[in-house]
């Protein structure tokens, strides 16, 4: 038997939960994190670990920021159940968007704008919410383990306006494509980036950071604009956008977009010190030794020559 069935049994619950108030999801939601901490158990520990060795903080304030991660992570599943309830006309009652300002002024150098975002707060409500205040957002996203699950929420992302590129294949030319077309191109940029990617200091230790966001704003003179979901205090969510990241460039593609994916890093580190508790800290985020991405780049070279187009 296929795993068809698992689609319209989550398409079910979806109808289900879409049923009760807002209020009422969010208390359920939150109340799925002590449970969630029992059952990851593994990767309690390693965020535990993580949150740690980063923020050089006691035992008992990384165990409260794990707990509020957990508890924010079974709000976020009950709220992807929701996300039906989601339209232009009420957007507002659920996700606040702050400093649109600084999205509207990037819009209009007419270049496109790379959202640089990551696995934090509510990530699915950020990029939802940006579609339904009106602005022409598109994502790269990357396949879930279950097949099923990519295809409910690559169609919840469609119904809200959002154009979606499955990663691989050719999907960085029709990313390309979308920001020639002025639009927002949305990044994830917090994912450990192997051994191509870059490599920067992201909680005083070396780590690989995906280079695709500083490739795209080097090519196209898009700019990168931070934007993360954080909760409130009362779990409703604030969708913030941060002022645009910005490096000197020395004229070298390959010296001028590590130099971008080090500021984006920076940037990105700087939102989860400030909102800890939103992070989702058991992400392998170091999980390519330094050895390996200097090997490799001294072995092939660096591949992040590109033709700018400006």
């Amino acid at each position: 038997m296929g795993k068809g069935w698992q689609y319209y049994v989550m398409r079910v619950l979806s109808a289900v939960v879409c049923l009760f108030s807002y209020e009422r999801i969010i208390a359920w939601g939150r109340k799925l994190g002590p449970w969630g901490e029992k059952l990851l158990k593994k990767q309690r520990q390693r965020g535990l670990l993580q949150v740690r060795e980063s923020l050089h903080c006691s035992t008992e304030e990384a165990e409260r920021i794990i707990a509020e991660m957990f508890a924010n992570l079974g709000q976020s599943l009950l709220e992807i159940m929701y996300t039906p309830r989601l339209q232009s006309e009420n957007i507002s009652s659920f996700v606040t968007l702050e400093h649109q300002e600084r999205l509207e002024e990037a819009l209009q150098a007419d270049k496109g704008v790379i959202v640089l975002t990551g696995h934090f707060g509510n990530w699915e409500w950020m990029g939802a919410s940006l579609a339904l205040y009106g602005y022409p957002t598109t994502t790269i996203v990357k396949n879930q383990p279950n097949d099923q699950v990519t295809r409910l929420l690559n169609e919840y992302r469609i119904q809200k306006g959002l154009e979606v590129f499955p990663r691989g294949g050719n999907a960085m030319i029709i990313a390309a494509r979308a920001l020639k077309r002025k639009k927002i191109l949305g990044f994830l940029a917090d994912q450990d980036g192997g051994k191509e990617g870059i490599p920067c200091t992201f909680f005083g230790k070396i780590a690989s950071s995906p280079k695709g966001a500083a490739q795209f704003s080097y090519k196209f003179g898009s700019p990168v604009i931070p934007v993360f979901a954080v909760h409130d205090a009362n779990h409703h969510h604030r969708v913030v956008v941060g002022e645009a990241v910005t490096c000197p460039f020395c004229g070298d593609p390959r010296k001028d977009i590590a130099a971008l994916t080090a500021a984006i890093t920076a940037v990105t580190e700087t939102w989860i010190r400030t909102y800890p508790s939103e992070w989702l800290w058991f992400q392998h985020r170091w999980n390519t030794p330094p050895e390996e991405m200097t090997a490799l780049q001294a072995h092939k070279g660096d591949d992040t020559c590109v033709e700018k187009d400006r």
